[in-house]
């Protein structure tokens, strides 16, 4: 990826760090839903949210350290700053289709968390109903990246890594982790879509980029729910036979349109 383009996704709000929160945590799926029903203010800005985990200890943390911390893992996650378009555009889904939360947390942590991403793979070569081994997360993790965590490290980030596709939807299970399906929604898909349009994807190619493919479903399934969402009115979605154009008027602000447009 050249340099201006990696330059305007990290202004859409994509990260491309190679340090991870899941060394320490998982995408702290119930801590965003604490603080978003927290602050349900919808003119909130970044600072508002900081406030509320360290001040109001709205996530209910035990140490002043334990918030600041949590404060600057979700940031690392997901920004809180509705001045970036993805976490305004997760907002925006987060509200309108609750049962999409925890693939729309995961598509954001995703664009924002190395270890997500390189995880990712090793989780979709798995089959529905396999065995899925903190082992052998630790063994992918290491061929990928040698030598660079401890043991002790390696251990707690497969761990933390497990914890969050479990809940994602993709694995189930407390100890022993078992490929599953995660269960893709209006929401989800309209913010996949969203994510892989802000990389320079258009067209049919929208419904099988990276982002799309962790909904774990089929592309007419996907292209179902893209419909549904634009009956809806959370996205514009038009098709004529194979040809297909997806847009999102509620969302991208003009000058992130021209940004997009320079970019491609």
């Amino acid at each position: 990826m050249s340099g201006p383009k990696k330059n305007k996704l990290i202004r859409f709000g994509f990260t491309f760090k190679r340090s991870s929160v899941h060394c320490a945590r998982t995408i702290m799926l119930e801590d965003l839903k604490l603080l978003l029903s927290y602050v349900s203010n919808s003119n909130a800005q970044k600072d508002d949210y900081i406030h509320a985990i360290i001040h109001d200890n709205c996530l209910r943390k035990r140490s002043v350290k334990t918030r600041e911390l949590s404060a600057r893992h979700l940031v690392d996650l997901y920004s809180l700053d509705p001045s970036v378009i993805l976490y305004k555009a997760l907002l925006y889904f987060w509200t309108k289709d609750p049962a999409s939360q925890p693939l729309i947390a995961l598509l954001c942590a995703y664009a924002r968390d190395p270890i997500v991403r390189l995880s990712a793979s090793f989780i979709f070569s798995f089959s529905e109903g396999q065995a899925v081994t903190r082992e052998a997360l630790e063994e992918f993790i290491e061929k990928q990246e040698p030598g660079r965590f401890s043991k002790a490290t390696l251990k707690s980030t497969a761990q933390n890594i497990n914890s969050s596709w479990t809940k994602s939807g993709h694995l189930i299970g407390r100890t022993k982790k078992i490929r599953s399906r995660a269960k893709a929604t209006p929401g989800s898909i309209a913010y996949a879509l969203l994510l892989g349009y802000l990389t320079g994807v258009r067209g049919e190619s929208l419904f099988t980029t990276e982002y799309a493919r962790l909904l774990d479903s089929s592309f007419d399934y996907l292209v179902h729910l893209a419909e549904d969402a634009s009956r809806r009115g959370w996205i514009v979605f038009k098709r004529v036979g194979s040809v297909m154009e997806v847009l999102f008027p509620n969302l991208i602000t003009t000058q992130e349109m021209e940004l997009i447009r320079e970019q491609n």
